[in-house]
């Protein structure tokens, strides 16, 4: 992950580089070649995916999407909103990278001490997941954890309560996926996590977003950022509570002649825009080759 950015862009080389000696280990050697059972570990991936994802948009893109009046909107899907910040300028890529470190480790540990999962739930809307989860849940925690787009609901609990959905999810006509996930993110079984994440916040200085006029939206209200105690609180709640995606792209799709462009690793953000609006118009940086496509 990230292998080709580094190889062929000096700008994402030294990001990786300077990730490696702010974290004080190689990041980028486990990134590169793994192996996957530990990059997979939500303490690794996170740093690991934050670092590739700044390291594509050194390498190839100047804003991620620009209306007529100049205004760049930064947006990112759970652990990506803390990328969205940095690239807006609220934070340095050393404090972020500190942050989503730290993050990483307190929810891993969170996902150790209560076995839990997540499902994806296709074809239901708001209202019937969520009682599908309270009929499921059985006095365990089972609730809606990622509105990603118009019939793609994940939600996350307990073991046993997410068991008892994937079959009553199939009984109402659902398809019921289980996800191989650490543990329950944006539950409450994250609280631990959530708590710890609150000390380390308050620890790095934010700004408000810089340079041109920068709009960065959050995960929890699907609204623009505003002040940053504000920022700080909603980062906190985002690890247990769910993640409104869908909303927010439904948000940004009507500025005018919005560019939406993906950065690595990926192209699921992508696929999952094409089902909010297939008509907007996205670009991926998935690999570095996107930066210089053949002719």
């Amino acid at each position: 992950m990230g292998k080709d950015f580094y190889e062929k862009s000096n700008i994402a080389k030294r990001t990786f580089d300077d990730a490696n000696r702010i974290l004080g280990f190689d990041l980028a050697s486990l990134a590169f070649s793994g192996p996957d059972e530990r990059l997979n570990q939500t303490d690794m991936s996170q740093p690991a995916i934050f670092v590739t994802t700044i390291a594509s948009y050194h390498a190839g893109v100047v804003a991620d999407v620009l209306d007529e009046q100049g205004v760049e909107h930064y947006a990112g899907l759970s652990l990506g909103e803390y990328t969205a910040l940095c690239l807006a300028g609220v934070f340095s890529f050393e404090d972020g990278l500190k942050l989503v470190a730290a993050r990483g480790k307190f929810m891993q540990e969170a996902a150790v001490a209560t076995p839990s999962s997540m499902v994806a739930i296709m074809g239901g809307d708001e209202p019937t997941v969520t009682r599908l989860c309270a009929e499921a849940a059985q006095g365990d925690v089972l609730v809606p954890a990622n509105f990603n787009a118009p019939g793609q609901i994940v939600v996350s609990g307990s073991k046993r309560a997410c068991e008892r959905i994937v079959t009553s999810a199939g009984v109402a006509g659902f398809k019921a996926v289980p996800l191989t996930v650490a543990g329950a993110f944006h539950s409450p079984i994250m609280q631990p996590a959530a708590d710890r994440m609150a000390a380390e916040l308050e620890k790095v200085q934010f700004h408000q977003p810089s340079g041109n006029p920068r709009v960065v939206y959050s995960n929890v209200t699907a609204e623009p950022h505003t002040d940053a105690a504000s920022i700080k609180r909603l980062l906190v709640d985002q690890i247990v509570k769910p993640v409104r995606w869908e909303q927010t792209m439904q948000k940004i799709a009507p500025v005018a002649d919005a560019r939406f462009v993906e950065l690595a690793p990926g192209r699921v953000l992508t696929g999952l825009l094409k089902k909010i609006n297939r008509r907007l118009p996205v670009d991926s940086l998935a690999t570095a080759e996107a930066l210089n496509p053949p002719a």
